[in-house]
């Protein structure tokens, strides 16, 4: 049974759609409303939501921004995108962050059906038991590394110390189908880690050439529409992957390119695991511009990899998460457990002094602690043992029951002071936290 979420800020569509769905006959045990984006949070955050049905354009938070935030907290989220513009830079936007259908008002009722059965019935694919996987695997793939030539060239590129820009050099790379004229590019490794999968036992230099291809073919699958990127391996257990932008790709985006590779990252490796049911790391670098720097974005990416060593639960890191100036080239458990202690407190400061703010995001929250969100709900999950918004909901849900007790403020007014959009919104938070209504803790 799923949860599926519909958000649209008129509420009319918002109660026709959840009709519709509620009386399908699909797999479907809940079906939420929310009316803007920061409502659709909470409940993202609060409640096990698998479909995510938004519209584009909602005021203060668009659609996209809000599929940004949700694939934050949760990359297994799936999401449908409606929208009353078939505006080509919104659908290109919603895909690449991963929206399985972009449909436009006014919404016919069986395409809706028919979209939101298409991506129940994909959830429901199992992991394959290891030994049909391979079986499958041997039987549909080829053993050869595909374009072993271009591999060759890109792994040359990305290893050296500078990057050959003559005209032989060039040329070998266009025959060869590569094209590098960024001017800014980005580099993300993954890496099968076959102790963690608990396939220590796979020793068949065979069946790992095959679980490799395997992953290649998810990366390309994942990325083939809306990135510019070239991937290959790297060796073999790894898949590097080279993304690039034009000039004026990279400044016409309402969402931050760094978001959107970390996005990238989590739906690899939960792709991964989903499909192969294999283990991975998965490693981030910046993004630079200018081709010279390839070869520090690959020594990033390797970098990044390597603190699955301290944090093993952890499994997608950014280059950039790291105060490499604060760190010596092997760092003591004291080290990193000091800077991990700094990131949190940081961010509890800035929660405890900012939790009441309307539209307070993990974005902004771990942008002021200069951050990515992934590592710090990481971190902050951590050492604390609460979830990062769950210890912001327990501070605006204190603060409104002492409001309550202390004060003669009326609902909407209380609604107000900690956070919240509206009072309907704020008070079906607070009877999920306390178990009663705000008239009835009142009373």
């Amino acid at each position: 049974m799923y949860n599926i979420l519909i958000v649209d800020d008129e509420p009319l569509i918002c109660r026709g759609l959840a009709s519709l769905l509620e009386v399908s006959g699909l797999n479907i045990q809940h079906v939420y409303t929310a009316h803007n984006g920061y409502e659709a949070l909470d409940y993202l955050k609060i409640e096990n939501i698998d479909l995510l049905i938004t519209d584009i354009q909602m005021g203060a938070m668009s659609g996209i921004e809000l599929m940004q935030q949700a694939k934050i907290f949760k990359p297994w989220v799936q999401v449908i995108v409606i929208s009353a513009h078939e505006t080509f830079q919104y659908a290109q936007l919603a895909i690449r962050l991963g929206a399985r259908d972009y449909l436009i008002k006014p919404l016919n009722s069986d395409q809706l059906l028919h979209s939101v059965r298409n991506v129940l019935l994909n959830m429901d694919r199992p992991v394959q038991d290891h030994s049909e996987l391979i079986s499958d695997l041997r039987e549909h793939f080829h053993m050869e590394q595909p374009q072993p030539t271009r591999a060759n060239i890109l792994n040359q590129l990305v290893q050296q110390g500078r990057i050959e820009t003559t005209a032989e050099a060039l040329l070998l790379e266009q025959q060869n189908g590569i094209e590098l004229k960024g001017p800014y590019y980005a580099m993300i490794k993954i890496r099968m880690d076959l102790d963690a999968s608990n396939k220590s036992a796979i020793r068949d230099e065979k069946d790992v050439q095959l679980l490799q291809y395997a992953m290649l073919n998810i990366v390309n699958e994942l990325l083939d529409k809306e990135w510019k990127h070239y991937s290959f391996y790297s060796s073999d257990r790894d898949i590097s992957i080279i993304i690039q932008w034009e000039e004026a790709e990279y400044g016409d985006s309402s969402v931050d390119k760094m978001n959107q590779l970390e996005m990238v990252g989590r739906s690899l490796h939960f792709n991964i695991v989903k499909f192969l049911g294999l283990q991975s790391v998965v490693g981030i670098s910046q993004i630079l511009k200018g081709r010279e720097f390839i070869p520090e974005l690959n020594n990033q990416v390797d970098k990044a990899i390597v603190w699955n060593r301290e944090h093993t639960d952890h499994h997608v890191f950014y280059f950039g998460d790291f105060k490499w100036e604060l760190i010596t080239e092997d760092p003591s458990e004291e080290d990193i457990a000091t800077q991990n202690n700094l990131i949190v407190e940081q961010a509890q400061q800035f929660i405890n002094a900012n939790y009441a703010q309307k539209g307070l995001t993990l974005n902004e929250i771990a942008q002021k602690n200069h951050v990515s969100p992934n590592y710090l709900s990481y971190l902050f999950k951590k050492n604390t043992g609460i979830n990062l918004w769950e210890y912001v909901i327990k501070l605006r849900m204190e603060e409104s029951k002492r409001l309550i007790l202390k004060s003669d403020l009326r609902r909407y007014e209380i609604s107000e002071k900690v956070g919240y959009e509206s009072p309907e919104h704020f008070s079906k938070i607070f009877k999920k936290y306390f178990g009663i209504s705000p008239s009835e803790m009142k009373k």
